[in-house]
């Protein structure tokens, strides 16, 4: 049986990072992470894949209205930094800290076979989203947190069973932070591309 790596679309570690990082590759293999969350099983945590949608919809518009001018996430935000609205830029701004969140959850529950997943996904809450979200937002991640299914059930469902589905997940996840400090090294380098957000 396959795992939900294999069924995806398309792997982070596929996603060509060569000269940038493909935009349509990327949006692609971020599609497969909105899915992921089915695996956790709880309507909670369908705030976080429609806000994953939105975002994913606002670069995928950006990117269609010149494929070869935004071909790369880098040059996708620098065409875009000189207007006034950055529609295209915000919503990858929320899209990598959502991304973060999620890497940093599913890094914690591979470091410590032990952790339940309701801790991996809480911690990695407070160490991401949590500084940018409102006092109303918070309490509605705080539920979907305590809402994560047992670990040994989210691997099953994800049929992550065998040493080597594991590397095939650890590959992904790899490449997955790897894009993830990309994209959060350019908005560094470039505060003016978010700046006001």
């Amino acid at each position: 049986m396959a795992t939900y790596f294999h069924t995806i679309k398309r792997s982070y570690a596929d996603v060509d990072t060569s000269n940038g990082i493909d935009t349509d590759q990327f949006l692609q293999a971020t599609e497969g992470v909105v899915s992921l969350f089915d695996a956790l099983g709880s309507s909670a945590f369908s705030v976080v894949q429609k806000d994953m949608n939105g975002n994913i919809q606002k670069i995928r518009t950006r990117f269609l209205s010149n494929p070869t001018a935004n071909n790369t996430l880098e040059n996708l935000v620098a065409n875009e930094a000189h207007e006034k609205k950055r529609v295209a830029t915000e919503g990858l701004l929320w899209l990598i800290r959502g991304l973060d969140f999620t890497a940093q959850a599913l890094r914690r529950s591979l470091s410590d076979a032990t952790e339940e997943l309701t801790v991996s996904f809480t911690k990695a809450y407070e160490n991401t989203l949590r500084k940018f979200h409102s006092m109303i937002i918070r309490p509605v991640f705080s539920l979907a947190m305590k809402a994560c299914p047992y670990r040994k059930d989210f691997y099953a469902t994800i049929n992550v069973q065998t040493p080597e589905d594991l590397e095939l997940m650890k590959a992904w996840l790899a490449a997955l932070e790897t894009i993830i400090k990309t994209v959060q090294d350019v908005f560094v380098a470039h505060p003016e591309y978010i700046k006001g957000m």
